[in-house]
């Protein structure tokens, strides 16, 4: 970058990924990647069911692999990697190296506080919180990209993919930000806005601009949209960068049941609640930094 930023201004980042499950976590990854505001501690390559792959984080492993060779960062970024499956009880974590890199940066005699991004299921989270609860009295965010609109709830993929841990995080103390659907929605971008903002900048803005097309060109499934592709995990990185970046509000955390709907039971405390975000800031800050990164490489 052409700026720098004081150490003591920096903010203490892990971002949990479930990179592989489609094509939105990887413009979230790099953006993360090149934010000089954040020290990034490690990245957690995360499972996304079984739905569409038996190896589900490992193949997020792969594809995270791939991102840092095309930045070519690979030796500069801790990767720990996460649950291999989602929790089987609410009382049963499911221990892995992610879950510990939690643990250990969460226990850090730090003033900075730790923010944890979760781009797919929040198994790693409930994990780390079930192996060991002091983590939930420390001075950590849970930024999540998760959960149907309020107030009802419903069914939604990350949610889908381990409803259990999301109980675990939600009933639990850590603080928690919540950027449900209807928000992370509010992300999307054409063709022609990557063809000229992020393809022309170096072999990582290529991946992506080229990924997106292939991806929703895939004749396997015709609701993917054809010219357009929602960059739903990009504000987890706002959130993180300018927390005001969008309207929320403090809501008591509900349950979650077996159908992804909310109980609002009112027994847990408040997290914040997105209701919007500023796509215009996300986007410009990435186009920005994707082309100062590429002048640079």
């Amino acid at each position: 970058m052409d700026f720098d930023i004081p150490q003591k201004k920096k903010k203490r980042v892990i971002l949990d990924t479930d990179a592989k499950n489609e094509v939105d976590d990887q413009f979230a990854i790099v953006h993360a990647l090149l934010t000089p505001s954040f020290d990034l501690r490690g990245i957690i390559p995360a499972h996304f069911g079984t739905r569409k792959s038996s190896t589900s984080m490992e193949d997020s492993r792969k594809e995270i692999d791939l991102l840092l060779d095309l930045m070519g960062i690979a030796e500069r970024v801790h990767l720990a990697n996460g649950a291999v499956r989602a929790l089987p009880d609410e009382n049963t974590p499911v221990d892995s190296p992610g879950a510990r890199l939690i643990i250990e940066e969460a226990l850090k005699d730090d003033p900075a506080p730790l923010y944890i991004a979760f781009l797919g299921p929040l198994t790693d989270m409930a994990s780390a919180l079930l192996l060991c609860p002091e983590i939930a009295r420390r001075n950590v965010r849970v930024v999540w990209i998760g959960g149907r609109d309020w107030p009802c709830g419903g069914k939604e993929y990350n949610l889908s993919n381990d409803v259990f841990a999301a109980n675990v995080v939600f009933k639990s103390s850590v603080q928690v930000w919540q950027i449900p659907r209807n928000v992370y929605r509010m992300m999307p971008v054409s063709y022609a806005e990557l063809w000229t903002k992020v393809h022309p900048y170096g072999k990582i803005g290529a991946y992506l601009t080229e990924n997106v097309i292939r991806f929703n060109n895939d004749d396997s499934d015709i609701s993917r949209p054809a010219e357009y592709r929602i960059l739903g995990d990009s504000p987890a990185i706002g959130v993180m960068l300018y927390e005001d970046c969008g309207e929320w509000e403090w809501r008591p955390a509900p349950d979650f049941d077996a159908n992804m709907r909310y109980l609002h039971a009112g027994k847990n405390r408040p997290i914040r609640v997105y209701k919007n975000i500023d796509s215009r800031f996300i986007l410009e800050d990435f186009y920005a930094k994707l082309q100062m990164f590429s002048r640079k490489e």
